[in-house]
């Protein structure tokens, strides 16, 4: 076996024949010039054969991974070949994409590494600057999805995450059936969210929607309601609560600017006690609460209402949903306390769609879940001064296209 066959075995290079080797640089470097093994002459858009028109000029370098401590260097010139559909054009290269200055196998090594740990990590791993890290990451990425389309798109959500100091903040679409991420955009105005139903998804894909899951903020709800005809949209049960909760809280906040010195100490510390679910207090701590019956009815109303506010999401058929829920608005009406108000006329307003978690359960918890894996990326990094590098890791790490898939499986090794 010839030195080079050996070479090609060790380092598991593939689809290529080395020609000659070379050590350089205080042999640092191992420098081997390659060709393509049973593969020369295709075009790099069909595949298919041509005949040479122009043999090969200066050659080209290819940065390949570090092994043994060794920065591997490919040394390779292509042809100018004469496509049937394409005309003239360079031959395609099988260890690299078109115009890269990479391997396929450092690109797969990057972003794999990029998925688990900081860049400042992985460029110490793999003796790299870490601006280069970016840059080849940014790359891969734009090119994997460059002429990737949202397809199979039926229920929805939406939300908005901070990516910056500054109120800088990003709308987030997630598939819920795949649970994955779909498109970040900036901003989390009416604008952003128009954007991608107008650039991302055609007429066709629009009517395909059927269940949408958001948040109360009229940017999302009006958007998906003028771009979606078909889609039944289903208010967030998390934000429900959270609003109710607020309302329930600022009642006690009221109360406690209103009283003075000992009279405080009947509702001292019951903040995390009034915003419990039923299920998860103990009996203690319920007699705690409706002892406030003689000492503080306001809060003790609240807190009723609040836990018979619980039942609703038990419901199965919409018209009992129905009852029940006006019923407890006006309850809540009579009540006289004015957050609670103030959350009735919520309701109002998000009624119908509200209503809509009775025929399907949807939430978005499943966004909240990516959201929890994003907000870790961006915590690993200490944050990011672009959304565009941010915008580049959620599609790396929770993206609905497997980027590391669209490496030849020939050349993730090493």
């Amino acid at each position: 076996m010839s030195n080079a066959k050996l070479l090609g075995k060790l380092l598991h290079l593939k689809e290529m024949k080395i020609k000659w080797f070379e050590f350089r640089h205080r042999d640092k470097e191992l420098h081997l010039g390659v060709k393509p093994f049973k593969n020369g002459c295709r075009c790099p858009t069909c595949g298919r054969r041509g005949s040479i028109v122009r043999p090969a000029t200066a050659a080209r370098t290819w940065t390949d991974v570090t092994v043994f401590g060794l920065q591997i260097i490919l040394h390779y010139a292509p042809k100018e070949i004469a496509c049937p559909t394409h005309g003239r054009i360079q031959e395609e290269i099988p260890w690299a994409a078109v115009r890269a200055r990479v391997t396929y196998r450092l690109e797969y090594r990057i972003s794999a590494l990029s998925q688990l740990m900081t860049q400042k990590a992985a460029a110490a791993i793999l003796k790299m600057a870490t601006s280069t890290i970016s840059d080849i990451l940014h790359r891969v990425i734009t090119r994997t999805r460059a002429d990737h389309r949202i397809r199979g798109l039926v229920t929805l959500g939406v939300d908005e995450i901070s990516y910056r100091k500054g109120q800088k903040y990003a709308t987030i679409v997630y598939d819920l059936d795949r649970s994955c991420v779909v498109w970040v955009g900036e901003g989390k105005g009416r604008a952003t969210i128009d954007q991608f139903f107008t650039e991302q998804l055609s007429d066709v894909q629009r009517t395909q929607i059927t269940w949408a899951c958001c948040d109360m903020s009229r940017a999302y709800t009006e958007a998906i309601k003028h771009h979606c005809p078909n889609a039944t949209l289903v208010i967030d049960r998390f934000h429900v609560v959270k609003a109710l909760n607020e309302a329930v809280d600022a009642v006690r906040k009221d109360e406690w600017r209103s009283l003075e010195g000992d009279q405080r100490k009947a509702i001292k510390g019951l903040r995390w006690l009034l915003g419990m679910h039923s299920r998860r207090r103990s009996k203690g701590q319920t007699r705690t609460i409706n002892k406030l019956r003689n000492s503080n009815r306001r809060i003790h109303r609240a807190w009723v209402l609040k836990d018979e506010f619980e039942h609703f999401w038990n419901y199965r058929y919409v018209g009992s949903a129905r009852k029940f829920l006006k019923s407890w608005m006006t309850a809540a009406l009579k009540s006289r306390l004015p957050s609670l108000c103030t959350f009735v006329g919520t309701l109002r307003a998000h009624e119908e769609n509200i209503l809509s978690f009775i025929e399907r359960p949807l939430t978005n918890a499943v966004g909240e879940g990516l959201n929890r894996i994003i907000k870790i990326v961006k915590n690993r990094a200490s944050g990011f001064r672009s959304l565009e590098s941010f915008a580049d890791l959620i599609f790396l790490t929770v993206g609905d296209l497997d980027i590391l898939a669209h490496v030849p499986s020939s050349l993730r090794t090493l």
